[in-house]
């Protein structure tokens, strides 16, 4: 295959924000046998090229985008360029860098460009002086492919970058729900505490899209907007597209939360009609009544103020409640939940419910939550509820 053959193409990616196109990916294409426009992805994977030549040839493709990227009039639009973590070990100088002479052959703006460290087995401290430099030069430095292979939370805390771009196959599967999306939610709550921007790639359908909002991504790159393209395009080209697609996640979600909220209220009745029956003696039988198994609660049992267990576990199952002592003497001090309602009641707020975060039940293995109140400055009730999955 001769060199100039392979030219760059231009993806766009999507600010969620302002609807506008934020930047692009250049990737790599080239023509095959029959005149067809095809990603050039098998030759920088072909193991039988010495990579001295793919150096060379992915440079090649690098100093054409960067060409055009020049010439293009928006000047708040940014250019991510792909660099493979595995060429790196291949670097002589880690300060000298050939990207950086491009730039500025070309005087393009050092802020509007965008370093993508692609997968790849890298030494890591050369990897890391990389990512320096280009960060003294006002290059912002991206993560590929987050949560596979090697781009993983222990590269991602080595090189602390800018932005993630979460895997494609993973946010793909992640969609359909189950660990995968549990997986990703967490990836992208890590980022976030980090202080990176988050790029869902791969979005294809609206349902991608609209996942990919779930998870606090600010930008959205694949098919449902456009694929690679030759040309730079107009900036407010999917403007109405975002903002018909923010519209319908703001009114599902606002829709759900109106659900959770109505049925959070009805457990907090009933999380207070049991506090007013655990002061005294109670009659399990009579608490059935109340309708605790129609709002998905399943267990509750009482805490000392010191958070160990000092009552069985009440469960309910089947319209009819029994008892489990195993847990009486553990301790849940630990938990969040506990902590913040002994505080609330030392701040003199007695009577206010607190809800967790949503965690999988190692005895039923049903995703729930629990809410805790306080009865007393000596006694918290725990109440164990199924979470709408």
């Amino acid at each position: 295959m001769q060199k100039n053959n392979i030219f760059p193409y231009f993806q766009p990616i999507i600010s969620i924000t302002s609807g506008k196109i934020a930047g692009y990916e250049a990737l790599a294409r080239l023509y095959d046998d029959q005149g067809n426009i095809i990603s050039a992805g098998a030759i920088f994977s072909c193991q039988d090229t010495p990579i001295e030549q793919l150096m060379d040839l992915d440079r090649e493709v690098r100093w054409m985008a960067l060409q055009k990227f020049a010439q293009l009039e928006d000047k708040s639009c940014y250019l991510t360029i792909n660099i493979s973590a595995a060429w790196i070990d291949h670097i002589n100088n880690t300060s000298d860098l050939p990207t950086l002479e491009m730039l500025d052959k070309l005087q393009i703006d050092r802020s509007q460009i965008i370093i993508e460290i692609t997968e790849g087995i890298a030494n890591i401290d050369k990897l890391k002086a990389v990512v320096k430099t280009y960060r003294q030069h006002g290059l912002k430095v991206a993560i590929d492919d987050y949560g596979s292979g090697y781009s993983q939370l222990s590269r991602v805390i080595d090189l602390n970058p800018d932005i993630i771009k979460i895997d494609m196959n993973l946010f793909q599967l992640a969609v359909k729900g189950g660990i995968a999306s549990d997986a990703v939610q967490l990836l992208s709550r890590f980022s976030k505490r980090l202080g990176c921007q988050i790029v869902c790639e791969g979005v294809e359908k609206m349902n991608q899209f609209l996942f990919g909002l779930e998870c606090g991504a600010q930008y959205m790159q694949g098919f449902l907007f456009s694929e690679a393209q030759e040309k730079f395009q107009d900036p407010d080209r999917y403007k109405q597209h975002v903002t018909s697609l923010r519209a319908k996640f703001l009114s599902k979600k606002i829709n759900s939360e109106q659900k959770k909220i109505t049925r959070f209220q009805t457990i907090e009745t009933l999380s207070y009609q049991l506090k007013e029956a655990l002061q005294d003696d109670f009659n399990l039988n009579e608490l059935s009544t109340l309708g605790f198994e129609e709002q998905g609660i399943f267990k509750f049992y009482l805490c000392n103020s010191e958070g160990t267990q000092i009552s069985a576990d009440f469960n309910f199952q089947n319209n009819s409640w029994f008892t489990d002592s195993k847990k009486i003497g553990l301790n849940w001090s630990w938990r969040p939940y506990f902590y913040q309602s002994v505080a609330l009641y030392k701040c003199g707020i007695d009577n206010k419910v607190i809800i967790s975060e949503s965690y999988r039940d190692y005895d039923s293995g049903l995703l729930c939550k629990t809410l805790s109140l306080p009865l007393d400055k000596e006694r918290i009730l725990m109440m164990d509820i199924k979470n709408e999955e």
